[in-house]
Parts: structure tokens; sequence; C-alpha cells
């Protein structure tokens, strides 16, 4: 099977869309397939090119027997509607246009930005192929939940073009049964509508000890550390455990913040004008070590805004710190709450109440039966939700997209 990919994000970039895609690809190419992505340089979420890439015309290269193919965008920081706009329309109009002359069997394309889907349902036609619609996040709907757009005129257009592409990809892949309901309750068929959930790498992310060079570097020595590895974006709600961190009177705890985003400078402000002691930023760090830091973590931390949107959001960052036995503090709610709940993994407190977080947080800190007892079971959790596993179960749905 010959499969085209166009996705915004890829490594070296380390968000969630980036590491899904190429761990998806790796198993496929394993497993026979001949993957091509189409993707730009790397750039998220700073806006600015990785060392050792040029944001070119067209840059090739392989990675991991995967052919990969950079085009030129528009690049900048992952703030500012019209500039990120323009970021993805330009990616989408050059991926596009490199693809038309791409040989393949199936195109797939992956949300969340929003405009790749555009160039993949386009390809289709003129290709005469079939495409698959990667659902990772309801789009427009999520950037209204987080205040980025209102309703009205232009939210109506982009809601029908939404629906038109649902309507008109040959298969759709949510990551989570809520996506699925969600589709199938606005008219899409539920036939074409198969769930592949996000995942854990077992083969990276496993319980080891803490790193002691690291607890040294970053003066964290006998610390019981809350941590967040991830994007620092509009969705998750940081500002919220700031505020949670500026009412903590126990020095034993520590709260790092690891990665980069649309809101890390009004973060950093924020902790600034609290007077944090106990919060430390980090800048974003490779994916081949995020296990060494992930071991640092007593506690990970799993926020998004209050929401009726997110209730239909599993973040992948669970099944990491579960892969590595590490007791998760979610304020989720909806499905990843469902999931915790089933698995005892960790504890949830409701978004945005700083009582329930606090409480959940001293049960995790001092309960040391508790404590052991989540940590247990977050191994279980991650082998059912196995990268390698669901690659596989993917790669038999666009199978049957091509008969």
């Amino acid at each position: 099977m010959r499969i085209l990919f166009i996705t915004d994000n890829f490594p070296p970039e380390v968000n969630a869309p980036a590491t899904r895609t190429y761990e998806h690809c790796k198993h496929w190419v394993e497993m026979g397939a001949e993957v091509t992505i189409i993707t730009c340089a790397p750039n998220f979420p700073q806006g600015k090119v990785y060392k050792g890439y040029k944001n070119s015309l067209i840059k090739k290269e392989k990675m991991d027997g995967i052919k990969v193919i950079r085009v030129w965008s528009y690049i900048t920081a992952n703030e500012g509607k019209i500039k990120r706009t323009l970021d993805y329309l330009s990616f989408s109009f050059s991926a596009f246009w490199v693809s038309l002359f791409k040989q393949t069997d199936i195109i797939i394309a992956t949300s969340p930005q929003f405009f790749t889907t555009w160039a993949a349902c386009a390809l289709a036609v003129l290709k005469r192929k079939p495409w698959v619609f990667e659902l990772r996040d309801l789009w427009p709907e999520s950037i209204k939940a987080v205040g980025a757009l209102n309703e009205g005129a232009i939210y109506n257009i982009l809601e029908k073009i939404e629906l038109f592409l649902y309507r008109h990809a040959n298969l759709i892949v949510p990551n989570t049964p809520a996506f699925k309901e969600n589709l199938i309750k606005r008219g899409i068929n539920r036939k074409k509508i198969k769930v592949i959930p996000n995942g854990a790498n077992l083969e990276l992310f496993s319980q080891r000890k803490k790193e002691q060079s690291l607890i040294d570097k970053l003066r964290l020595d006998g610390k019981f550390i809350c941590g967040y590895l991830g994007t620092h974006g509009l969705a998750h709600n940081l500002d919220f455990i700031l505020d949670c961190a500026a009412s903590i009177d126990d020095s034993d705890i520590a709260f790092i913040f690891i990665g980069d985003g649309a809101e890390k400078k009004n973060l950093l402000k924020q902790a600034e004008q609290l007077s944090l002691k106990n919060v430390a930023f980090l800048d974003p760090i490779p994916k081949e070590n995020v296990p060494s830091y992930l071991s640092l973590f007593d506690v990970a931390l799993v926020s998004l805004k209050k929401s009726d949107t997110f209730k239909t959001v599993i973040p992948s960052k669970i099944f990491e710190a579960a892969a590595m036995g590490i007791p998760i503090l979610l304020g989720v709610e909806g499905q990843a709450k469902e999931i915790m709940l089933e698995y005892d993994a960790g504890l949830c407190y409701e978004p945005e109440n700083e009582s329930d977080f606090m409480e959940k947080l001293g049960t995790l800190k001092n309960n040391d039966a508790v404590y052991k007892k989540i940590s247990k079971h977050s191994k279980k959790l991650a082998q059912f939700y196995d990268r390698k596993l669901l690659a596989k179960k993917m790669l038999q749905k666009l199978s049957t997209a091509l008969q």
C-alpha cells in the first residue's frame, strides 16, 4: 500500500500530532507499506525553524524508512489569529501542489490543523483516490471553546466546510469515541467512522528510576514533583495550576512545566507576579529525552479548561505517563475521566476547582498506599493503549478504505 500522509507537524517536533503520525507511519513501513509524509520545516511552537533545517521550497529526507518531503510555508509562532491562519493556509497550498505529482493509493490528512484536510479532499478528487480524515480535534468547535472564535457568520461557514469534508471522506479516524458520536449526531454515516485512540510507545516509555543528575541540575532533590510536559496553549488551563501553586504551603511540593506554546509568555508573567518559588519552566526537549524528564515526576498533571467540548478529548500525555507508572492528576471531564476511573490510574479533580485540586494532590503526596496502587494500575492502562497495536489496527482500516 502506498500512503500519502499530509501533516503540519512531524519530528523533530515533539507535540502529540507529530508523535502519533511518526510512530504510526514507522510501524506501517515495518509492516510493508510505502509511506510518504508531506510536512513543513519543523518550527512548532515557537515559529522558528529548527537548527539544521531551512524553510525551503522542497526538501526531501528519509526517517526510519519513511519518505519525508518538507514544503515551504509561511512560518509564525503559535499565536495570533491572522498569522496562524496564513501559516496553515500556506502549508496546505504547498502540500497540495507537491502532492499532486506523487503516486499513492490512499491519502491521509490529520487535524487539528484543519486546512490540511482541504488539500487532501481536493487531491482525492483530482487523483481519484480515497482519502482519510484523521480527526484529532473538533474544529471549529474547539477554537470556540477557548474563546478564539465566536459563533457567527465565519463560524457557521467553517462548520459547513467541516461537515462537507466529513461527508466526502472515504474514512474518518477519530481518536475518541465521543468524536464518533458527535459526528453521527450531526448526520455522518457511522459505517465509515473507525476510532483509533491515542496511545504510548511502550518501547520508549517504561518505568525507570529518577535520574539524579537531572534532579541535581534542576535543584529538585527531596521534592515531590508535579510535572506538566506538553504544549502551553489556551486550552490547557495552566494559569489555574499556577494559582493553585501559589496557595500551597508545603515546601516539599514543586511544579515543573516543560514545553512551549501561545500562553507561555503569559504564564511566565503570572508566575513572576505571584512570586512563585515552587515553580520552574523548562524549554521543550527532544523526544528521546522525554522519558528521562518524565521519570522525575511524582505526579503527571493533565489539565484542560472546563468546557463541554473538552469532555470529548482524551489527552495523549495520559498514556505516556501511565506507561512509566506515574500517577496522573487529571483535570479533564468526560472520556478522559472515564478512562482514569476504569483503570484507577490517577485521581480526578473538577476542572478549575482549586479546593478539589488541593485535596487530590494531598492524597497522592501523603497516602502511600493509594499512590502505589495507582502506579501499578497505570501500567495496565498503557498496555491496552500500546501504540504499535493501534498502528496495526489503523493500517487494517486503511486497507478496507481501498476495497
